[in-house]
């Protein structure tokens, strides 16, 4: 193996799993991360069938399930707020039930961080502002202004990867909206829910409280269709809170509730539902990982799970082939289907959770008093559609 120095960029998940499976290989690692720390807290994720896998090689699984939040129900209430049914999460998501990890994002990223903490270097407050691959190495220039050379950089820097945009151009050649807006806040735990969500809809539009753990904090989500992204708000939070307060004008459930928590939140966190589609996720010496290659949308619920998969399958094809290239298109084959069958998720069982128009919604109510006809089997067949390759015998 010729390339030993390896640049990441992004600490969020697919960033600090890159830099575990790199490391325990015996590549130099260095992850540059804007941010001045790993975050912490954050909505709670699932790690599902093949990720699992994936973590409990990573000798993760014990910390992992203390860390579990193990949400029992999800319940889904009509305009007025009357209960329409209330059902196990993994009816809906196609997860298994005991089997399935749920943690927050804050928990996973540190879980992943701790055991290299010490191992690799992490470069807080920093992040790329050129590349420049010369074939032979690729030469670095940060925002600091520190200049580096590496053999291989990997951006893992998430949806809008600013990395994607310095090799491949720009982002609106790879994004695929899928005509959803959101806001995501925390707000206070004034319902008494624990490990429980509930969901409000209407046609086009969904609210919905989130609790892990009896806690006083809780997690809101405003989620609406929007025809074209509203891209005047991107950088403008007052103008964010304006449209997402116009679209849930109503006095009824608790939305006059979730709209003040979301005027008054200091974590706002607003962007558009959206997937990365890429023809290749490499190019020369620079490859892409994580929601960076192909996000699969919050819809799909499996964005960190299809993360930890990816980063597993590109560092150990990056340890067992002499040759980068080679290495990046066997990454890119192995895991595309999975990848791919795990975005379809997000038009079909997403949704479920966020129907569109009255005829959907009046469907999707009525297969929630079937509760047999909800088996999750779609969900479950993408989840575990990949079999992990053994690269055991390299580290």
């Amino acid at each position: 193996m010729t390339a030993r120095t390896v640049l990441i960029s992004g600490a969020s998940i697919a960033g600090p799993a890159l830099a575990y499976w790199f490391d325990r290989y015996g590549f130099e690692v260095t992850v540059v991360e804007k941010a001045p720390a790993v975050r912490g807290g954050g909505y709670a994720i699932d790690i599902r069938g093949t990720a699992r896998e994936v973590v409990d090689r990573m000798g993760l699984l014990p910390r992992l399930r203390e860390a579990h939040v193990d949400s029992q129900r999800l319940s889904f209430v009509d305009t007025d707020g009357a209960l329409i049914a209330a059902i196990r999460p993994e009816s809906v998501t196609g997860g298994a039930e005991g089997q399935d990890l749920e943690v927050r994002r804050g928990d996973l990223a540190d879980a992943l961080q701790t055991p290299i903490r010490d191992r690799v270097e992490f470069l807080f407050n920093d992040s790329i502002a050129t590349l420049d691959d010369r074939g032979d190495r690729v030469d670095v220039v940060f925002v600091s202004g520190t200049r580096r050379t590496f053999d291989l950089v990997i951006g893992a820097d998430g949806l809008h990867s600013h990395t994607r945009g310095l090799v491949f151009g720009p982002e609106e050649k790879y994004h695929r909206y899928l005509g959803h807006t959101f806001a995501g806040f925390t707000l206070a735990n004034d319902f008494g829910l624990e490990r429980e969500g509930v969901i409000w809809n209407a046609p086009g539009r969904a609210a919905v409280l989130y609790a892990h753990e009896p806690s006083d904090r809780m997690h809101g989500f405003l989620t609406f269709t929007q025809e074209v992204p509203p891209y005047d708000a991107f950088r403008n939070p007052e103008a964010q809170r304006e449209l997402v307060a116009s679209r849930f004008p109503e006095r009824s459930w608790h939305l006059p509730r979730l709209v003040a928590a979301m005027r008054e939140a200091d974590d706002l966190f607003f962007d558009v539902v959206s997937q990365i589609h890429m023809p290749a996720w490499s190019s020369g010496r620079v490859a892409l990982a994580g929601d960076a290659a192909h996000a699969t949308s919050f819809l799909s619920g499996q964005g960190s799970s299809v993360s930890l998969v990816g980063a597993y399958v590109l560092a150990g094809e990056l340890a067992a082939r002499a040759d980068h290239t080679e290495a990046f298109a066997a990454y890119e084959r192995i895991t595309r289907d999975f990848v791919e069958s795990n975005q379809a998720l997000a038009t079909t069982g997403g949704t479920f959770v966020t129907p569109t128009t009255q005829e959907m919604l009046d469907a999707r109510n009525a297969a929630l008093q079937d509760a047999a006809s909800l088996t999750g089997e779609e969900g479950r067949a993408a989840h575990t559609g990949l079999v992990l390759p053994d690269y055991g015998h390299l580290g």
